[in-house]
């Protein structure tokens, strides 16, 4: 199985940006669905972007739209999740995941469509 491991987040000031990285272990995520989930304190867990195992298609919650950049780099089994104009609502702790068996094109969009998670990385957007 793959396992992932996000790193790249910490504290900036609204307005900032940061790049966030999900690097895979233990086996390739190449032909996996892969995706960014949020959690704030005292809230549940929210989608934020999905990506196709193609890299083709992409889906973008309304929230980070036109702020947020997913891509993949499949070759060196690596997510990315860049992130810009960030807003103090931003702030959570931020999930990798990937889910196996869907065809190129395919964006999961909800969590029960992925099997497996990281452990996640805090993002903390100060006023």
């Amino acid at each position: 199985q793959v396992q992932l491991v996000e790193s790249g987040g910490g504290l900036v000031q609204a307005g900032g940006s940061l790049r966030l990285s999900c690097a895979a272990s233990g086996r390739t995520f190449r032909t996996d669905a892969m995706g960014w989930f949020r959690q704030a304190p005292g809230k549940e867990r929210e989608f934020v972007v999905a990506i196709s195992w193609s890299g083709a298609r992409t889906y973008y919650a309304d929230s980070v739209k036109g702020r947020f950049t997913i891509s993949r780099d499949n070759a060196k089994n690596t997510v990315y999740l860049q992130m810009n104009s960030l807003k103090p609502e931003d702030t959570a702790v931020y999930f990798c995941a990937g889910g196996r068996g869907y065809y190129s094109e395919y964006v999961a969009r909800s969590m029960a469509e992925y099997d497996y998670w990281g452990q996640g990385t805090q993002v903390t957007v100060s006023s």
